[in-house]
């Protein structure tokens, strides 16, 4: 009897044994799993690292990026807050944006864009660098009530699509930069060939324009105004003051166009396509698609004045 007894309390022992063996198992793999969950959303605190465990700065829209880089070179994690594809007009920043701009070391920003706006107001305000400061402005609607935002300010803030106003932006991004890393003298020769290179691109569109037969080009949304005021061209929007065109305004552009002899229309990918279209077909004229978003600024904007002027 008493072995019976003992067997029976030995195997409880064991049963005891192999339970609490498989509730810690249980629990090393919840933390497992708790802490990769944390690692994938850069909830680390400590232990979180960045690529290259660099520095960032981060630049409102893409064609910024090639003027901090070249000046800084590979020092900086230089992020992008609008993605590819996104509209500036209409963007927000998602909740992560914010978190990131918190950490980081400088913030570059066209300063006319309603979404810089309104990042200013929720981050330090002495990282965010203004760029078109300097910039001779030209006053516009930038309403977009198409897209559910309108901006009152009233002042175009396509900026960076001119070589001309790209040089004062430059000039206004080293001038931050290096007042914040005022040790760094490589940071000073890399602006001087920058700035040897945007004189370049400035002469070449200048030449582009100056020997074209054309001068006048329609576009759907008026994102080149900075780029036909500064090179002696003209632009017709079709948009205007961000909303669809009328009846009226159409049969106007379309019978300029005609007077003209317009053979391309431009228009975004994130505008809408068919009233191109239909403009286009009428005139017999070929919808031409171009992104003034595109981060390689020096051949996109050479590429853009060519299309209009040729």
């Amino acid at each position: 009897m008493l072995y019976g007894v003992a067997n029976r309390a030995f195997a409880r022992c064991v049963t005891k044994i192999f339970i609490t063996f498989a509730a810690m198992k249980r629990i090393v793999i919840y933390i497992g799993v708790i802490a990769l969950f944390a690692t994938l959303c850069g909830c680390g605190g400590a232990n979180r690292t960045k690529r290259d465990d660099k520095s960032q700065i981060f630049v409102s829209i893409a064609p910024l990026r090639p003027l901090v880089t070249a000046i800084t070179g590979e020092d900086f994690d230089v992020e992008i807050l609008v993605p590819t594809g996104a509209s500036p007009e209409s963007f927000e920043l998602t909740p992560r944006q914010f978190i990131s701009l918190h950490d980081a070391q400088m913030i570059l920003a066209i300063g006319l864009i309603d979404f810089e706006r309104n990042m200013l107001s929720k981050v330090d305000k002495g990282r965010v660098v203004d760029l078109s400061h300097g910039i001779e402005l030209i006053a516009g609607s930038c309403s977009h009530h198409h897209h559910g935002h309108h901006c009152a300010h009233g002042v175009d803030p396509h900026v960076w699509t001119s070589p001309k106003a790209l040089k004062i932006m430059a000039q206004n991004a080293y001038k931050a930069i290096s007042t914040a890393y005022p040790d760094s003298m490589r940071y000073r020769d890399n602006y001087e060939k920058l700035a040897v290179r945007l004189d370049s691109l400035d002469s070449s569109v200048r030449r582009i324009c100056d020997e074209a037969r054309v001068h006048q080009f329609i576009i759907y949304h008026p994102a080149l105004t900075y780029l036909a005021r500064d090179y002696g061209l003209e632009q017709i929007s079709i948009e205007h003051e961000g909303k669809e065109p009328s009846a009226k305004r159409l049969a106007d552009i379309i019978g300029a166009a005609r007077e003209d002899g317009t053979k391309r229309i431009f228009y975004q990918s994130t505008y809408p396509r068919s009233t191109v279209e239909v403009i286009a077909e009428d005139i017999g004229a070929e919808p031409v698609e171009i992104d003034p978003l595109h981060e390689d600024i020096f051949a996109n904007i050479v590429e853009m004045s060519r299309l209009i002027t040729e």
